[in-house]
């Protein structure tokens, strides 16, 4: 299991931590199980930066910008990277092997960079409706680590590979399916669908998932779940 958390700290955030001393399918399967969990210091990170923010006269949009920017850096910007390459490979050509080499690429096309500025748009406007006290900066930094539960319906045991190698290779087919039922059901009806239909689109077009589509899947997860509770 601490093998299990530390390359689950280690992938998903910047926090410093030991190296595992053993990665194998268990370990892979534990650090995706633990996501949500591992991700509580960028949760508590933004939730801190709503808090204080709303006590200062900045507009909100500004302090959800910055929340924003506070919770790519600790996660070394790897989803958005993931939303972008998903994105140019989505749209890049019809074959799974261009698709892919377009995706391994790591530069930014033009629909990457429209699928990071709309996604990026649509967390800060929903986020900005948190900045009203202590309550909405809980519930802020509760739904970054909820949002991580996508993770479990990528890495569901159904869902293969798309390619023998890559970074995320190693997490595919890593969660049983009750766990994907359930992480499902915690994201809510609308999240859920989304990730399940990206999921479900990258599958058909590239034969499986990759590390991007997972990065992909949570920034994806995270708006839905930021806009779905603005009204709150």
């Amino acid at each position: 299991m601490i093998d299990g958390w530390r390359l689950s700290v280690g992938t998903l955030t910047a926090v410093p931590v030991g190296a595992p001393r053993r990665v194998d399918r268990s370990t892979t399967r534990a650090a995706m199980l633990l996501a949500p969990l591992a991700v509580l210091p960028l949760g508590g990170g933004v939730g801190l930066v709503m808090w204080v923010g709303g006590l200062t006269d900045l507009p909100p949009l500004a302090v959800a910008v910055l929340a924003i920017g506070l919770l790519a850096t600790g996660s070394r910007a790897l989803h958005w990277d993931g939303l972008s390459d998903v994105a140019d490979g989505l749209t890049a050509s019809y074959d799974r092997e261009r698709s892919l080499a377009v995706m391994k690429s790591g530069t930014a096309g033009p629909a990457g960079v429209v699928a990071v500025v709309v996604v990026l748009g649509l967390q800060a406007a929903a986020l900005s409706a948190y900045v009203d006290g202590w309550g909405g900066a809980v519930l802020a930094g509760g739904l970054v680590c909820l949002s991580r539960c996508a993770l479990w319906l990528v890495c569901a045991a159904p869902v293969p590979a798309a390619r023998p190698d890559g970074l995320g290779v190693a997490f595919t087919s890593t969660v049983p399916t009750p766990v994907a039922v359930v992480g499902g059901v915690l994201l809510g009806v609308v999240p859920a669908l989304l990730v399940v239909a990206l999921v479900r689109r990258c599958t058909t077009r590239f034969g499986g998932v990759t590390g991007d589509v997972m990065g992909a899947s949570i920034e994806v997860a995270l708006a839905a779940l930021l806009l779905g509770l603005s009204w709150l």
